[in-house]
Order: structure tokens, then sequence, then C-alpha cells
């Protein structure tokens, strides 16, 4: 049974507009939890395929790709860029495509 935070979690991902990224800390932020950043990681693993969430629309806390293995580094580029996302050869996203909670 998923708790709250679980399902705040799911539906902010979900609710990540095309185009735009989320940090996995901005995202535990607004779910009520702002130190639970790798909670948001499990719970992104976990729940992509079942909810079919836009896994590629969250980023770390530097505001950058965090795949360390080059396919998945690619893909996640490929997906953001499609989208209109301005990033950088090493995986940085521009500024302006970035979420922040208020």
């Amino acid at each position: 049974m998923a708790t709250k935070f679980t399902d705040d979690v799911i539906n902010i991902i979900a609710g990540i507009p095309r185009g735009r990224v989320m940090s996995y800390g901005a995202i535990a932020a607004l779910a009520g939890s702002p130190r639970a950043a790798r909670h948001v990681v499990r719970i992104l693993h976990s729940s992509t395929a079942k909810h079919d969430l836009p896994w590629h629309r969250v980023v770390n806390s530097k505001g950058e790709i965090a795949f360390k293995n080059a396919k998945a580094f690619a893909e996640q580029k490929s997906l953001l860029e499609a989208e209109g996302v301005e990033i950088s050869a090493k995986g940085e996203i521009a500024e302006g495509f970035i979420i922040t909670p208020e």
C-alpha cells in the first residue's frame, strides 16, 4: 500500500510538463519531505513503468543528468532535447528549464 508521500511524488512527477525538469530534492520538498530525495529516486525507479512516469524529466540537485552510464545518459539527453530542453554536452540543464519549488 502506497503512502501519501509516495502518491504525492508520483503525482508531482506525472505533472512535470514537457520541456521542463525537476530535481529529486525539489520533488521531495513539494511532497512534504525535503530531505527525502533518495526516497524519490526509489519511487521513480519502482513506479515508472506502472504509472508511465516521465522519468527523463527528473535530474539531480545540480540540474544535471545523473546517469553515469553512457547509454542511459544519451537516452535521457535525447528525450529532453526532443522536448526542447537545452542541455550541455556534460548534461547540464539550462536554467530556464528547471522547475524549483517556491
